[in-house]
């Protein structure tokens, strides 16, 4: 009896035993895994709470700058159609007024005529360049020749005037000489003519037929001289 109940008293301290490191053992698992979980949760968790906020932080700056990127493409894209559909077209014929008339200051080797066009088409409207100048004359059609000067760009505002100058040898050889009969008149960059009376001295000298003894200047030039 004596050797069975040192037997169980064995047992029985060897199972406490047992149980008491089982218990240990699930103890420290139990706390080191929430721990663990918890550590991980809250680095996990924030961290990609964290990059979630900057994330939307950033998505959010994306939409803005989206947003003000697109603004700012709508109001170039904007900018740039409403400078394309303010875009100032070249005057034309059936939009100008023509006048001419005499220029010429005393004292002058030459004769001028100054011809004035003015923006009468209810737009602003682009002007630069030489006009084409013919006159009509009782030998036929004399072809102003370009004076040379250089060409500056210019618009019209609708009711403003330019004018360009027309130069020519005036007749005092005592002769007869050209009898200029109208005044032809181009805008440029047109093909549409109109015709005006002459303001100037009736007739040219006699020329040799080596080139046009007349010529026009740019745009602008009225007054310049030839």
């Amino acid at each position: 009896m004596r050797v069975h109940k040192l037997t169980f008293a064995a047992l029985a301290v060897a199972a406490s035993l047992s149980l008491t490191a089982c218990q240990n053992d699930d103890d420290a698992t139990g706390q080191s895994d929430p721990s663990a979980a918890s550590s991980e949760a809250s680095s996990g968790g924030g961290s990609g709470s964290g990059d979630s906020q900057q994330g939307a932080g950033d998505e959010s700056g994306g939409e803005g700058t989206g947003g003000q990127g697109t603004a700012a493409g709508s109001g170039a894209g904007s900018g740039s159609g409403s400078g394309a559909n303010d875009k100032v077209g070249k005057c034309r014929t059936d939009e100008l007024k023509f006048k001419a008339m005499d220029a010429t200051i005393d004292g002058d080797t030459e004769g001028t005529v100054a011809v004035e066009l003015t923006n009468g088409g209810g737009r602003e409207c682009a002007i630069s360049g030489y006009a084409g100048v013919d006159l009509k004359t009782n030998s036929g059609t004399l072809s102003a020749k370009r004076s040379g000067e250089p060409v500056v760009p210019g618009t019209l505002k609708d009711g403003e005037t330019v004018a360009f100058g027309i130069h020519y040898p005036i007749n005092d050889s005592g002769g007869s000489g050209v009898r200029i009969t109208g005044l032809v008149v181009t805008p440029p960059d047109e093909t549409k003519s109109v015709t005006l009376d002459w303001p100037g001295a009736a007739t040219l000298p006699v020329t040799d037929g080596t080139g046009s003894p007349v010529k026009v200047g740019p745009i602008g030039s009225a007054g310049q001289g030839g």
